[in-house]
């Protein structure tokens, strides 16, 4: 089992995590992990373009062409925020994120994730560089998330999004093919998780559009748009890129109640 916990510790401990997490959104993964089946390039279903393996958060700069990803914001590596409005910005003052330029300790932090709730979307596709899983069926996409064993349903099938919503932590998503690229539009989501590691908030406006696809056969891009009127005053975009892992297969990860907080805080600790 690869050792996230006691990485990711090491890394905040030493004051490290900001210049590796920035490039590689992560510990370094899988160097013991189980062999798995090598994805293939055709297409999954009749014509519809394949997704499907294992991914994980590229380790390689994001493209410069791009303003900044969730990841530069969370650990300021851009001087770019997005627009908040002032309820946005007072919940953005209010977090205390355990990484990044004003990172408190890990004993400080009200990151949800560090308390075991989970992250929702987009923050899961960050958490501790841990690996997901596309695979396709008929009518929908799905994608298993190594953190946690989260999974996310996109329905491919027609429906539109169901009347009155209840909010969720990973809202409700609803796909289509435009050509070979995955629309995936989210909503529905309570206001109990950040966007990022930096404490960036959302509130259950939250509206998710997602522009994923297959650039090469290792090669996965996802073009977020966030869009929230009650957090920020306009629309911005995450650019992320994330690389095939033919030889890994998703492995057990489980937060066990404040378990996984505990034993973060006391290595931190103990690496003062």
């Amino acid at each position: 089992m690869r050792n996230w916990l006691t990485a990711f510790a090491l890394l905040a401990a030493v004051g490290f995590a900001c210049g590796v997490l920035g490039q590689s959104n992560g510990p370094a993964a899988g160097t013991g992990a189980t062999k798995g089946p090598a994805a293939g390039t055709k297409a999954a279903i009749g014509t519809t373009p394949d997704l499907a393996g294992v991914w994980r958060r590229s380790r390689r700069p994001p493209d410069n062409k791009r303003k900044y990803t969730l990841f530069e914001i969370a650990l300021s590596l851009t001087n770019e925020e997005p627009p908040m409005t002032p309820w946005g910005l007072e919940k953005f003052k209010a977090a205390k994120p355990n990484v990044g330029p004003h990172a408190v300790t890990l004993a400080q932090t009200n990151d949800p994730v560090a308390q075991c709730f989970p992250p929702g979307v987009p923050k899961i596709y960050l958490v501790r560089g841990a690996p997901l899983e596309i695979l396709q069926a008929p009518g929908r996409v799905m994608m298993f998330f190594e953190y946690d064993h989260f999974v996310r349903e996109v329905f491919t099938d027609g429906r539109q999004h169901t009347a009155d919503l209840n909010p969720t932590w990973m809202g409700e998503s609803i796909g289509k093919w435009e050509g070979n690229t995955l629309v995936v539009d989210t909503i529905g989501f309570n206001e109990k998780t950040w966007l990022d590691y930096a404490g960036h908030p959302h509130s259950d406006q939250l509206h998710l559009v997602e522009h994923i696809q297959r650039m090469s056969h290792d090669t996965l891009v996802n073009d977020i748009t966030i869009e929230d009127p009650k957090a920020y005053t306009k629309p911005w975009v995450s650019h992320m890129v994330f690389d095939l892992k033919p030889d890994w297969k998703i492995e057990e990860t489980i937060c066990e109640d404040n378990v996984n907080f505990s034993n973060l805080q006391k290595i931190s600790e103990s690496k003062k």
